[in-house]
């Protein structure tokens, strides 16, 4: 036979393991949040650098930096990019605003980080070809532009360096370096180098 229990004992049992089951809640929430905050501290950033004012952070394959509200990934750091050669003033991101950019590249990891860096301040970024590559076999089914419109041109070339003409912006690297040479060119456009 069961054990007649009053109303009292009734109420103390129930806030009892009220107490516990709360204790219980607080002890792994504080837990979970201590143990997140030492992960968070074993994976940190790989390396950090700070150049002209603006703080370099590499996680994974990328350099993040923040300028102004706005973030921006690279796959090279301004101080790997020094070397690279301008043959001209580039323009200023003020050139690009909320106007259309075409693109026409021949490595698609430097395609991706002026799609990445500057897709977030143009009007579109698309694919085309200037009026003298009309030949090239990749122009067959893009639109033909020329340097009346703000375009970016990154091709395979035994010189690094990079020119301009109107607004168009010819950027030259070997395979290997072309990714390089566009973050040089993102670099000056977005004021991070002189």
């Amino acid at each position: 036979m069961r054990k007649i229990i009053t109303q009292r004992e009734k109420d103390r049992i129930r806030r009892r393991n009220q107490i516990i089951v709360g204790s219980i809640l607080i002890f792994i929430m504080f837990f979970s949040a201590l143990g997140y905050s030492f992960q968070g501290k074993s994976s940190s950033s790989e390396g950090e650098i700070s150049y002209n004012g603006y703080k370099f952070v590499k996680n994974g394959n990328y350099w993040f930096t923040t300028i102004g509200d706005t973030g921006f990934a690279f796959s090279y750091n301004p101080i790997e990019t020094q070397n690279v050669l301008f043959s001209a003033e580039m323009p200023s991101l003020d050139n690009y605003y909320w106007n259309p950019l075409y693109i026409f590249s021949d490595s698609k990891e430097a395609e991706i980080e002026i799609y990445s860096n500057l897709g977030q301040f143009v009007q579109r970024v698309q694919q085309a070809c200037l009026e003298s590559f009309s030949n090239d076999e990749r122009c067959k089914n893009l639109p033909v532009k020329n340097c009346e419109n703000n375009f970016i041109i990154m091709r395979h070339s035994n010189a690094t360096k990079i020119e301009r003409d109107k607004n168009c912006i010819f950027i030259y690297s070997d395979e290997e370096n072309l990714t390089k040479a566009t973050d040089a060119f993102l670099f000056k456009v977005l004021g991070v180098t002189s």
